[in-house]
Formats: C-alpha cells, sequence, structure tokens
C-alpha cells in the first residue's frame, strides 16, 4: 500500500482516529540512511506509544557500538543479537521500533512482524541514501566499510528491495519532509487497519 496526494483534512481524519487505538506494533524497515529512526520516533509520539531502535537496543545491551560489535565479533553474531532483541521487543507492549537495514532479510524475525505487527517500509532513492550515509557529519556503517559506499548500497539496495517490497505498507521518502512523511505513514496506517477490520 503507497500512500500519495492526500489531502490535509484526511490526514487529519486518519491519525485522530489511528490515536484511538494502536491494535499492533508498528516496525518500520527499510535502507540505512532512509529516515527510519527519526520517523519512528516522530510516529510514536504521535501515537503516544513507545519507540525503540533495534540498532541501539543492541548497543545497549552489548555495551559497544554496532560498528564496533561487527568488528569485534562479526555480522553473523550481530545478526543472531539482532533477532533475540527484535523478537522480544515484538513480545512487548505495542509500541513503534525502528529496525537495522538488514534485519528484515532474516526469515524468523519477518515471521513474527507478520503474526504480531505492521510493517511500513520507507522507500528512497540511492541518491538520496548516499548522501545520508557518507561524509564526516554521519556515524560509520560497518556495512559501507567493505568497499566504495555507493556501490555497496547499490548492491544492497537491488537485494533487499524485493523482500522489504512484502511489507504490508510501502512509503515514498524521497521528497517531502519528515512531518509530512509521518502524516503519511499515519494514514497508511489507519487504512490499513480499517481493510483489516472489514475483512474480518
Amino acid at each position: 500500500m503507497c500512500i500519495e496526494g492526500l489531502s490535509r483534512d484526511s490526514h487529519g481524519e486518519e491519525t485522530t482516529r489511528l490515536l484511538l487505538h494502536l491494535p499492533r506494533t508498528v516496525v518500520i524497515i527499510g535502507m540505512m540512511g532512509v529516515g527510519k529512526t527519526v520517523i519512528g520516533q516522530r510516529l510514536a509520539a504521535r501515537l503516544h506509544v513507545p519507540f525503540f531502535d533495534s540498532d541501539a537496543a543492541v548497543e545497549a545491551l552489548s555495551g559497544c557500538t554496532v560498528c564496533d560489535f561487527f568488528a569485534l565479533y562479526g555480522e553473523k553474531a550481530f545478526r543472531e543479537r539482532e533477532r533475540q532483541i527484535v523478537i522480544h521487543l515484538l513480545s512487548q507492549q505495542i509500541c513503534v521500533i525502528s529496525l537495522g537495514g538488514g534485519a528484515f532479510m532474516d526469515p524468523q524475525i519477518r515471521a513474527v512482524i507478520k503474526a504480531q505487527a505492521v510493517s511500513v517500509w520507507l522507500k528512497a532513492n540511492l541518491d538520496i541514501l548516499v548522501s545520508r550515509t557518507t561524509g564526516r557529519m554521519y556515524s560509520p556503517r560497518p556495512l559501507l566499510l567493505q568497499g566504495n559506499p555507493r556501490t555497496v548500497l547499490n548492491f544492497l539496495l537491488k537485494e533487499r528491495s524485493p523482500i522489504y517490497a512484502t511489507a504490508d505498507i510501502s512509503i515514498d521518502s524521497t521528497d517531502g519532509s519528515c512531518e509530512r512523511i509521518v502524516e503519511c505513514v499515519a494514514t497508511a496506517l489507519a487504512k490499513h487497519f480499517d481493510s483489516v477490520k472489514a475483512a474480518s
């Protein structure tokens, strides 16, 4: 489901209704640099539910950054820790969760999300991803240290997009302010939950 061209009135009506009761946890997925954390934080504030970032949760539990975890223990160990944390978060109270870019590629994580939550894919083009993940102002991304960042991002985008596309909702975050994207996500969620309710 991709929501575009929504009016301000429709945003307000749908968002107000969604604020009354969020029936499932919302999981924000997508590539590194797409804005999952900032959109997730603002969406959680809008919906008055807790927010969790899976990478931040891994760092808190491990006592080191994601980049250091990769360097010390490798990607396989990171994915195992990530899986444990994400499944734990999904078993808790209803909330908004921002997933690391590779987490949704894990079949077990996808299965638990499908059973217990609603997934939202934030999309952006390669140029946007490169601009948001490279340069001095950005923290290093472990996977981007393995080669030319643009080449790595292009490979990951092509590899992951077919899996990301299985999400319940997709939102193009290439253009527009954070507020606009949050509005689109909230409205899409309301429409999704309405359709699920109508079909049950």
